[in-house]
C-alpha cells in the first residue's frame, strides 16, 4: 500500500523541494539558538555555585563546576559552528534554484555534500542530517555518503588538556581573588595550634555534613547541564 501511495503521490518539483529543505534548515537553526540560550542561562546558576564554593574554600567543587562551564562553552561554540554550516547549506541550495529552472532538475553540489558530511558527525544535528542526506542523494544533489569510523581517542585527550587549561581561567574570571587565595587558606588551616583541635574537629564534622549537601548540589547541576547540552 505504501508503494502505491508513493507512486500516486505527485513528485515535488525542484523549486518546491529546495524551499522545503530551506524551511527545515531554518527550523533546525532555531532549535540550535534555543539550546544555546538554555545552556547560557544555566551557566549563570553554575557561576553562582562556583562563587559560593570559593567562599567556603571548597576547591574541589569549584574546579569541578568550572570544568562543567568549560565543557558547556565548548558545546556552545560547536552549536554556533553547526548553525553557520546549516545556513551555508541553505545558501548553496538557494543558488541551485536558477540552475534547476534551466536544466529542470537539481544538480550535484560538492559544497553541500561536504557540509552535510560534516554535520552528520555533529551529535546535535546528526539525526536530522541523516534524513537530509538520504533525500538529497535521492534528488541527485549529493552522492551517497559513507560514514567512515574515525578513532577520536587522540582528539579526546587533546580536548581534556584544553579543558584543564581553561579551568583556572574560568575560576579566576568568576571567583576572582577568592579562588586565587584558596591554596593559602588551606595552608593556614594546617598551621592551626593544637589548642584549636576540638574546635577544628567540630568544624570538620559540620564540613562533612555540608559536603554531602554540596555533592548532591554538584550532581544536580551537572545533570541540568548535561540535559541542556544534549
Amino acid at each position: 500500500m505504501e508503494k502505491v501511495r508513493n507512486i500516486l503521490k505527485p513528485k515535488a518539483n525542484p523549486q518546491q523541494q529546495l524551499r522545503d529543505w530551506q524551511r527545515r534548515l531554518r527550523q533546525e537553526c532555531r532549535n540550535i539558538e534555543r539550546q544555546i540560550r538554555d545552556i547560557q542561562r544555566e551557566e549563570k546558576s553554575v557561576q553562582k555555585a562556583i562563587r559560593d564554593a570559593a567562599k567556603r574554600n571548597d576547591m574541589g567543587s569549584a574546579k569541578a563546576l568550572a570544568k562543567e562551564i568549560v565543557r558547556s562553552r565548548q558545546t556552545v561554540n560547536r552549536l554556533y559552528e553547526n548553525k553557520a554550516q546549516l545556513n551555508s547549506i541553505s545558501m548553496h541550495l538557494g543558488e541551485s534554484v536558477a540552475i534547476a529552472r534551466t536544466v529542470g532538475h537539481l544538480s550535484k553540489s560538492a559544497d553541500v555534500m561536504k557540509l552535510v558530511n560534516n554535520l552528520m558527525k555533529a551529535p546535535e544535528v546528526a539525526a536530522t542530517m541523516q534524513e537530509f542526506s538520504k533525500e538529497m542523494t535521492k534528488a541527485g544533489v549529493i552522492e551517497e555518503i559513507v560514514n567512515d569510523a574515525v578513532d577520536s581517542a587522540l582528539d579526546s585527550e587533546d580536548m581534556e588538556e584544553e579543558i584543564e587549561e581553561e579551568v583556572d581561567k574560568v575560576l579566576t574570571a568568576i571567583a576572582g581573588e577568592t579562588a586565587a587565595q584558596l591554596p593559602q587558606a588551606v595552608r593556614k588551616e594546617k598551621l592551626k595550634q593544637p589548642a584549636q583541635a576540638a574546635e577544628a574537629s567540630q568544624e570538620e564534622e559540620e564540613a562533612i555534613a555540608e559536603g554531602a549537601d554540596d555533592e548532591e548540589e554538584l550532581e544536580e547541576i551537572r545533570a541540568r547541564l548535561a540535559k541542556v547540552r544534549s
